[in-house]
């Protein structure tokens, strides 16, 4: 499952439950932050972890980078079963505190798994609220496995293209065949290429990074800022380390008890609310290009990929825009209410017979730059899930049975999800975590916001785990769109910056339009 937090005009998250790719375990991104067997013991990912004994932090080397920005690298240990062992290297950026009346550091985090805090970091520092910015000093840093921290690597650029457009609803064992192909090259491709990496970047791994990162930075406790994914690695910090939570904002939660083929299904649900919203949008403005009625522009919708599933459009001059390439273009500005007149104009270039805007979303979701070399966004993403939980399937068989559900849940994206959750099985390192509940006994209050009708972490997400956490405080919006700050909402946004700058919680049952 892939959540992340798309920097496009707002912290719009973007978490797709790995729609095309690891459709795996509840766990969001930054979309383009310039627009928008493991070695070792596992150790135990619930509270009883906190007496685990972490290691001394290392040094963070500060120097001046660009903009004004502070950039640094932290050494942490591969495996923290063995701290004394092998260590990779986790790359930061800082942005101190504007004003007098400092409070400390805030942590930032977007989501993906695999989106960089890094690129976070620098949109936070510009466009968080200047009260915010002025008491803290923004923080961002890739997870490792993701960007300029150690990275997970799998597949060449031309391979990856290849991958993106494996037809995910197959129709024939042949098809099928193609599939699971394609999903076991991806996951030797990560084997041979990410090494040891490759069963040490769990969420759990990734929230003792970011212990280190707080004792590095001599902060007592660990302010934080996690949208979609951000919300499960942010949850996971509390449970490994409740004495040491400050003021959390988790945004578009993820609820970590779920195991992988519920999530992907409630997931499917939320994206299909999010098509309704903007097909009920498009018809009540009159003269719906798609149709007078939601049934009917859904109609067209689904008409247009079986289309493309049997003839292709010309996209670029080398890629076609096939029924998959498709699928990822409309899910891709579902993210962001300010991205429908996008799939607009996307999808009514295709009723064209036009697929190129359709590939450029495509490509903005999977981080495809127009030089054609994909970030390493999707390889963090399913490597991240892949150890966090089981697979959602490990045969066709499989599959073929939940589909019936999965597109019950979600008519237009069910099945292509339900395919999806085939990535993590046949991934070569065994899952070191199991979906759980998260208490986080002990912790300072935590603020936890959902939007109702959110695509990529469905509001149930964020009730289920407000509820979960002991000192968890939900907030509502009312609204469209993953994420809920920085989205628009005056009542958001001063209830989120009243909690980071006194640690007030809004009132229980708060809910904002």
């Amino acid at each position: 499952m892939r959540g992340a937090v798309r920097v496009r005009r707002g912290v719009g998250a973007v978490v797709v439950a790995a729609v095309l790719l690891a459709g795996c375990s509840g766990a969001g991104d930054v979309k383009d932050a310039a627009k928008h067997p493991p070695s070792g013991s596992p150790l135990p990912s619930g509270g009883a972890t906190t007496s685990v004994p972490m290691p001394e932090a290392g040094h963070i080397s500060w120097s001046k980078c660009q903009d004004g920005f502070e950039c640094g690298v932290l050494q942490v240990p591969l495996d923290y079963a063995d701290p004394g062992g092998e260590k990779i290297k986790l790359e930061l950026i800082r942005k101190k505190a504007t004003g007098p009346d400092r409070i400390g550091s805030l942590l930032v985090n977007p989501g993906g798994p695999g989106g960089s805090g890094v690129a976070f970091a620098r949109y936070a520092a510009s466009e968080f609220p200047k009260n915010v910015r002025a008491r803290y000093d923004i923080v961002g840093f890739d997870p490792r496995g993701v960007g300029r921290s150690t990275p997970v690597k799998c597949l060449s650029d031309p391979d990856m293209d290849k991958f993106t457009q494996l037809d995910q609803t197959p129709d024939s064992p042949d098809e099928e065949r193609a599939l699971v192909d394609g999903f076991t090259r991806f996951a030797d491709g990560c084997k041979s290429n990410a090494g040891s990496l490759l069963g040490h970047v769990s969420t759990a791994d990734a929230a003792r990074d970011m212990d280190q990162i707080r004792a590095a930075l001599g902060e007592p406790k660990l302010n934080y800022l996690g949208a979609s994914y951000g919300t499960f690695l942010g949850a996971t910090y509390a449970d490994l380390f409740p004495d040491k939570v400050g003021r959390l904002v988790l945004d578009g939660a993820i609820d970590p008890s779920q195991p992988a083929v519920t999530a992907n299904r409630i997931q499917g649900g939320g994206f299909e609310t999010a098509l309704n919203a903007y097909l009920d949008d498009c018809v009540a403005g009159g003269s719906c290009f798609l149709g007078p009625t939601r049934d009917a522009a859904k109609a067209r919708i689904s008409a247009l990929l079986a289309q493309l599933d049997a003839s292709p459009l010309p996209g670029d001059g080398t890629r076609r825009v096939d029924e998959a390439i498709a699928t990822t273009g409309i899910l891709s500005p579902l993210y962001s209410r300010d991205q429908w007149s996008d799939l607009t104009l996307a999808l009514q270039a295709a009723l064209r017979g036009d697929g190129k805007p359709l590939l450029e979303l495509n490509d903005m979701y999977y981080e495809r730059g127009s030089d054609g070399h994909y970030t390493n966004l999707m390889y963090a993403n399913a490597a991240v899930n892949c150890l966090d939980g089981p697979p959602a399937a490990t045969t066709p068989d499989q599959v073929k049975a939940q589909v019936p559900e999965f597109t019950q849940t979600s008519p237009t994206f069910g099945r292509a999800l339900a395919w999806a959750g085939l990535t993590c099985g046949t991934w070569p390192t065994a899952p070191t975590g199991t979906p759980h509940t998260i208490k986080a006994p002990g912790a300072a209050p935590i603020l936890v916001v959902g939007t109702t009708r959110d695509p990529a972490t469905p509001y149930a997400w964020a009730q289920a785990l407000a509820g979960q956490l002991s000192s968890g405080h939900l907030l509502t919006y009312d609204g469209d769109g993953h994420t809920a700050y920085l989205r628009g909402s005056t009542c958001v946004d001063t209830a989120v910056d009243t909690y980071l700058l006194t640690g007030t919680t809004p009132p229980d049952g708060k809910t904002c339009n």
